[in-house]
């Protein structure tokens, strides 16, 4: 079913994946992650459970062609007139998941907070720090991914929704995340069977981004990516509780269970106006979602230097 082009699904499809309650959730909120309290209620592997459960929700299907695939066909690239979360905000996207995604922001006088020209990337896809730096030669050092790439969707539901819905796609914050340019470039246009972020750490909460951005719009998952996402999220299962599956199913499923990969619930970025979070958020670092500071607890990654700049 294709979503209305003025009430995104995603809110649902959230819902679906996940809720704070669960054991060991990490909330992604406006690029930064920030640890929830664990609720003894929740059962083990709880976030693990949900996300399957979305996962088996997806109608499995083949790739339709290719063919008619067009990037202007999702509209001019970065938007801001769309019905997501940011639009009509004044900014273009691209500068919008910037601002969320880096830290140490330096803004552009004159542009009322919107166009970023440094700012420091920890990202998650390598696991590296990013220095970044707005200029012709330097730009491009940090990309944008679509985390379902635009070609992917439209050979799975994308090619029969109207222009709003497939503007509102290229353009949704729940789909996007900075990251180092090679990488996106490397990438291309390739699914969860052909392509995951080389930084193991971070494949569960990328493969729980696509389903829910993949339920959030009514898209189908290829045989192939379901089983690679079903391994993924199974990866932390305890030995001998379904870490195995057959080798051709149709729908494999592991049974519950606790284990290292838990599933990540991302939240609605840029509900806040133009900067993202709330003033009082961004001045003291208390999460507006759940009224902690990240603390000690915050992403880490080993420092490498500013990556090399390199064009598309």
């Amino acid at each position: 079913m294709i979503p209305h082009p003025h009430r995104p699904r995603f809110l649902a499809a959230a819902a679906v994946v996940g809720a704070v309650s669960l054991t060991g959730l990490l909330i992604v909120d406006h690029g930064w992650v920030t640890p929830v309290a664990t609720s003894s209620a929740a059962p083990a592997g709880g976030a693990d459970n949900e996300a399957l459960a979305a996962l088996d929700s997806l109608p499995i299907k083949g790739r339709a062609p290719k063919t008619g695939y067009d990037r202007g066909l999702f509209g001019e690239a970065w938007s801001d007139d769309v019905t997501v979360a940011d639009g009509h905000n004044g900014c273009d996207t691209r500068n919008d998941i910037l601002r969320r995604d880096l830290v140490d922001v330096q803004l552009k006088p004159g542009t009322n907070g919107c166009v970023v020209l440094s700012g420091t990337l920890h990202d998650p896809y390598t696991g590296t720090v990013i220095a970044f730096q707005r200029g012709r030669g330097t730009s491009r050092a940090v990309q944008i991914d679509h985390i379902v790439a635009l070609s992917d969707a439209w050979q799975k539901g994308a090619q029969g929704w109207d222009e709003a819905t497939r503007r509102n796609f290229a353009n949704d914050p729940a789909n996007l995340q900075a990251t180092d340019g090679p990488i996106n470039e490397q990438k291309e246009d390739g699914d969860a069977a052909t392509w995951l972020p080389p930084n193991k750490s971070y494949r569960c909460t990328y493969v729980t981004r696509i389903v829910t951005v993949k339920a959030a719009y009514g898209l189908w998952v290829t045989q192939a990516e379901h089983d690679a996402i079903a391994r993924i999220l199974a990866d932390g299962l305890p030995r001998g509780r379904g870490r195995n599956p057959p080798s051709r199913p149709h729908r494999w499923r592991p049974r519950a269970g606790g284990g290292r990969c838990r599933g990540l619930l991302p939240e609605l970025h840029g509900r806040h106006g133009r900067r993202g979070r709330p003033a009082a958020s961004r001045r003291t670092g208390v999460s507006p979602r759940t009224g902690r500071r990240p603390g000690r607890h915050r992403l880490r990654v080993a420092p490498v230097g500013p990556n090399p700049v390199t064009g598309r």
